[in-house]
């Protein structure tokens, strides 16, 4: 009774398989109906060839397997063939997906893309752990604790990457320009991501910071500067708009943080290979009102971030000042699937309203600013000079009692001139703002 049992379960399995097959084909067959039927064909051979080999790890294979886990390895491994960004999702995974673009998962806090010799972080989130600890744009991770991680998928990294708040992990990097590998312990945290925030960085200079675009980042922008707006008494003189180290997010909010800037023209466009292409345009209405805008960009600025800054510089509202961004131009659906998991499929490119493809070129800066170590010059005795109104006896300015145009208002807080002193992009890109606000007020 045991043989036959295990005869009738074979019988069972290989009338799955070979379903399997005959549905796939006839789906192959109906999706190219006028001369396709030589590509079935080799469809059904390659389909064949998968149900003989999953029928041979089930028979021959050291030990017992799930089918269930056969087919997610097998699921996950075509997806990740295809690029770095296409993945099978399991239901855990695709939860977890779910919760991260409200802003709050737990974790590490990086971005991360498949790459060779490991993992590459595409950008450390702003206020994570990971961020805390040094862990860079660019770097490459070798180990995760003991795992090798070239050896592992990309979701397998995430899954060993995430964990119980409060306990640690170790990655080990390799860092351009350093002659060793660096280790890092990270202790994990529930990630709650703030996707945008604001600052003055003078009186009438207003800093504008998105980490990550999440499902209200374009709302809370347009909060965020009617909120400076009125506090610099109506005198807001131009914005910088923050992008480095933005790994993306939800193109729609992309799109809309990119219309806000915006009075006209075009902001992205998708191709894909099966002619299901959009495109998206400006609205009237530009929430700074034409004001100088600078856009800061870098390495770890992707996808979404590289969307808006692409849109601002081909319809010459912003200057982009920093370093090159990531490339990341592909567009990635979400297909759900009965079970609960879901597929993370690349489906077509992105380019900006110029017809520029971003993807592995990313968007070139207008001014090329590298970041750089600034040492404590500041906090040396700086020596102050002399001028006229210094002199004794110095005659009084006629104009004194004129009246003078009312002053922006709006102080740095102390956190922003802490970094003002040691963000040398950030300050050219002051500099800059106040150069355009001068040429427009002469104008």
């Amino acid at each position: 009774m045991e043989l036959e049992h295990k005869m009738t379960l074979k019988f069972r399995r290989l009338i799955v398989a070979a379903g399997l097959v005959v549905v796939v084909t006839m789906a192959i067959a109906a999706w190219n109906p006028a001369g396709q039927m030589a590509v079935a064909a080799t469809s059904y051979q390659q389909l064949q060839k998968f149900s003989h080999v999953m029928e041979m790890v089930r028979r021959s294979y050291v030990e017992e397997v799930d089918d269930e886990k056969i087919i997610e390895g097998a699921l996950s491994g075509m997806l990740s063939n295809l690029d770095p960004h296409s993945t099978y999702l399991d239901k855990e995974m695709y939860g977890q997906m779910q919760v991260e673009t409200k802003g709050e998962f737990g974790g590490l806090g990086i971005e991360i893309s498949a790459a060779e010799g490991g993992i590459r972080v595409v950008s450390p989130i702003e206020d994570t752990p990971a961020y805390r600890v040094g862990i860079k744009a660019g770097d490459l991770i070798l180990k995760i604790d003991d795992q090798i991680a070239r050896d592992l998928t990309l979701m397998e990294s995430v899954k060993l990457m995430r964990g119980k708040p409060g306990t640690s992990i170790r990655l080990t990097i390799f860092r351009e320009g350093e002659s060793t590998p660096l280790e890092f312990t990270v202790v994990r945290d529930v990630i709650k991501v703030k996707s945008v925030k604001s600052d003055f960085l003078a009186p009438g200079y207003a800093y504008l910071r998105i980490t990550q675009f999440q499902e209200r980042t374009a709302s809370l922008m347009a909060e965020q500067v009617a909120s400076l707006i009125k506090r610099s008494g109506d005198h807001l003189q131009g914005a910088v708009l923050d992008l480095r180290s933005n790994p993306g997010g939800l193109l729609n909010q992309a799109v809309e943080v990119s219309d806000l800037f915006l009075n006209n023209g075009g902001i992205v466009s998708t191709k894909s290979r099966t002619g299901s292409n959009m495109s998206f345009k400006a609205k009237k209405g530009d929430v700074l009102n034409g004001l100088p805008l600078v856009v800061l960009i870098n390495n770890g600025s992707a996808s979404a971030s590289e969307i808006v800054a692409g849109a601002l510089q081909d319809n010459h509202r912003a200057v982009l000042v920093g370093m090159p961004s990531f490339g990341k131009g592909s567009v990635q659906s979400i297909i759900p699937l009965p079970d609960g998991s879901a597929l993370k499929l690349t489906t077509a490119l992105y380019y900006t309203p110029s017809g520029r493809s971003i993807q592995a070129t990313g968007i070139e800066p207008d001014i090329l600013v590298e970041p750089v170590l600034v040492a404590d010059a500041a906090k040396k005795k700086k020596i102050q000079a002399v001028l006229e109104r210094d002199l004794k006896g110095h005659i009084e300015n006629g104009d004194s009692h004129k009246d003078k145009p009312e002053a922006a208002k709006g102080e740095p807080s102390k956190a922003m001139l802490g970094r003002l002193e040691q963000d040398v992009p950030l300050q050219r890109a002051l500099d800059l703002l106040k150069g355009l606000h001068a040429l427009r007020n002469a104008g």
